[in-house]
């Protein structure tokens, strides 16, 4: 599915799993707050034109969103969720309700709401030797057969997600279904063209409206198994000619993501177009949490959609409406977890970041719809882990079972859902107030802005330096206007931070009624100007290309951060060769100094890339030291340290030396030039 699930979801799910306390369940608090006349205008905002916005239209759904209107969208704009996980959930016992606390199905309330359109997954033969199912839905075509029967009597098109292999396929495991390994490329596009005729003629013989169909799912780094450009392409190729064989009016999509990836996206359509593959849509996955902003977005799919003439859309999009978790599992989405955080984790979070990506899609020339990923993968029943497990065993209710070990031997983090923080539902069944969105872009619905959350600040210290908390914090309106609130902190967290000792700490405080925390840093002195890269003015830091390559750049995404937003981050199709660094004057003489640097990436091939011609440097007295640097995965933190290098002269050079072949990616931040004595 998505690149993060792999790399962040076997520890947080074992953390997950060791919790014997039942889930906080999803508080009142989680929906906009009651507007207090007594607040601050967000900044900007005059009295008449709240009056303006309190005014809703006529024929708004009620609610007390703030949903600004979609400007510009047709009325065949696809508005989509995925459903994959339906039948699993209702099997293990999940009850789903409409607005008015009745039990209904799902896809009704759905279709009620503004959905006009759905999506499930296929997997080829999701199941062991005895018949157990591997879990995230047992998605099969049966069962997208059956959940398209059921969504067509509502109106709703159906698109068929083949991901062309047994189990879960993303960026990190693009692995062939079990009975066709070892097959010669010309061998297994044969079964790719000849399943997904047959796959399609069970869905339609089932009932469903199948409106679009999928070959692939985020192939960014394979599809089948395949990995080279020519032989993915051939699988593309075989799955299109069924489509086009089985009815001509379907639209066929194929499907990427990391639009934040440098010029990936437009890589693709190019590499498509050369090996002349045929295909109506270039879908991606954007989750803001890691893949850039919505500019970016806007810019590679408009490259598609003008240079290749291709219909565009996000295939995948969701958001935290809490942090909590409903079943012991852990989330993908929590406190602990390092993500970028453009809208607060509430219910009106989550609407406005649904609002602001139909959008961004609208607006592009040929841009036809988004899909909202897993709007019902919500608890089962039960009070503990415990009480669960059974039913995700079953029924494959969870997002992996234990008879996946065998396909998936990466797959250890079994359990149940690890969105269902994100989902359209809280954890009982109940819609939540996010899920009007889908019919509200359509009229807008500007009520009076309220307070929606508070920002987190953050703060840095370095050792010995006193703590001045800030006096205001931000408070953010349901509008996504800010202003400023005057905060009271609670003085024994502040007496308990600790500026002599290294070290991280959170104090809480209260702005208007509301919590307000301010995570404190204590980092080393340090004698290096703008260290963390956060600063506008970088000019202290110079980079010189070894080569005529691709320049690095200063990136704004905290999760490629090692701390802050900013990272140098650098990434070329072909051979990566530089170098970066500052130059310090008036040191100290009388003491030996200590010096590191943070840095991630890897490898176009997703090989780890060890040390070798990565590497700290430092120069001083004449002298060059070195200490190498390993990329070994996204976010596997590697630090380059150099230790007790002396220094008479009062000068010190410090930088990094990047060479390593095509693809080769990643960032560097947090470097440290502090003395030991």
């Amino acid at each position: 599915m998505k690149r993060f699930v792999s790399l962040l979801l076997t520890a947080l799910l074992l953390l997950g799993c060791t919790s014997a306390a039942p889930a906080a369940e999803p508080a009142a608090s989680n929906a906009p707050a009651v507007w207090e006349e007594t607040a601050p205008a967000p900044e900007g905002q005059t009295a008449a034109v709240r009056e303006e916005q309190a005014q809703a239209p006529a024929d708004a759904a009620p609610s007390s969103l703030y949903v600004q209107k979609v400007e510009g969208l047709s009325d065949d704009f696809i508005l989509g969720a995925d459903v994959s996980t339906l039948l699993a959930q209702e099997q293990s016992g999940v009850v789903y309700r409409n607005f008015e606390g009745k039990e209904q199905d799902m896809l009704e309330t759905l279709s009620e709401n503004g959905i006009n359109y759905v999506r499930v997954r296929v997997w080829v033969d999701p199941f062991d030797e005895d018949g157990n199912g591997y879990g995230g839905g047992n998605c099969t075509a049966e069962t997208a057969g059956i959940i398209g029967a059921r969504a067509a009597k509502y109106g709703l098109k159906l698109l068929v997600d083949f991901h062309y292999s047994d189990f879960w396929a993303d960026p990190a495991k693009q692995r062939a279904p079990k009975a066709w390994e070892g097959l010669s490329i010309d061998e297994k596009a044969a079964k790719v063209k000849e399943y997904t005729g047959k796959s399609l003629q069970i869905i339609k013989d089932a009932g469903a409206d199948i409106g679009m169909v999928q070959i692939g799912n985020e192939t960014n780094t394979g599809i089948c198994g395949e990995t080279s450009v020519p032989k993915r392409c051939a699988i593309f190729k075989a799955g299109s000619e069924a489509v086009r064989a089985f009815d001509e009016n379907i639209l066929i999509a194929v499907h990427f993501t990391n639009p934040e990836a440098g010029n990936f996206i437009n890589d693709y359509a190019y590499k498509l177009a050369t090996q002349h593959v045929d295909y109506d849509v270039f879908s991606t996955s954007y989750y803001a949490y890691w893949h850039g902003t919505l500019e970016n977005l806007t810019e590679q799919l408009q490259g598609v959609a003008e240079k290749y003439g291709k219909k565009v859309m996000v295939a995948e999009t969701q958001w935290a409406y809490t942090t909590a978790d409903g079943d012991n599992t852990g989330n993908q989405i929590g406190e602990e977890i390092k993500y970028d955080k453009p809208y607060p984790f509430t219910v009106q979070g989550q609407s406005r970041l649904i609002r602001d990506v139909i959008q961004t899609v609208a607006d592009l020339p040929t841009g036809i719809g988004v899909f909202y990923w897993e709007a019902g993968w919500i608890p089962v029943p039960g009070s503990s882990f415990e009480d669960r497990l059974p039913l995700w065993e079953q029924y494959g209710s969870g997002w992996a079972s234990s008879h996946s070990g065998d396909y998936d031997p990466d797959g250890i983090y079994y359990g149940g859902s690890v969105c269902d923080n994100q989902a359209l539902f809280d954890f009982e069944g109940n819609p939540l107030e996010s899920l009007k969105t889908f019919s509200l872009v359509r009229t807008g619905n500007k009520v009076q802005p309220q307070v929606d959350d508070i920002s987190t600040s953050t703060l840095t210290v370095r050792v010995g330096q006193p703590l001045e908390l800030p006096k205001t914090i931000f408070a953010i309106y349901s509008d996504g206007s800010e202003a400023e609130t005057p905060v009271l902190w609670n003085e024994d967290q502040a007496a308990a931070v600790d500026t002599l000792t290294v070290g991280k700490y959170l104090v809480e405080g209260d702005a208007g009624g509301r919590t307000a925390r301010c995570q404190v840093n204590v980092v080393d002195p340090n004698f290096l100007d703008n260290y963390s890269l956060e600063e506008a003015d970088r000019s202290m830091w110079k980079l010189t290309m070894l080569n005529s390559g691709k320049e690095p750049d200063y990136q704004v995404k905290s999760t490629d951060a090692y701390s802050g937003e900013v990272s140098l981050h650098f990434w070329d199709p072909n051979e990566v060769n530089f170098e970066f660094e500052q130059t310090v004057k008036n040191l100290p003489a009388d003491t030996t100094w200590r010096i590191s640097v943070q840095g991630q990436g890897g490898s176009g091939q997703s090989d780890p890339i060890e040390s070798g011609e990565i590497y700290l440097y430092v120069k001083a007295d004449g002298q060059t030291y070195t200490a190498p640097l390993s990329l070994t995965g996204w976010v596997k933190w590697d630090e380059g340290l150099l230790e007790h290098i002396p220094c008479t002269s009062g000068e010190m050079t410090v930088g990094i030396h990047v060479h390593c072949g095509a693809g080769c990616w990643g960032t560097f931040d947090d470097f440290l030039l502090n003395p030991e004595q």
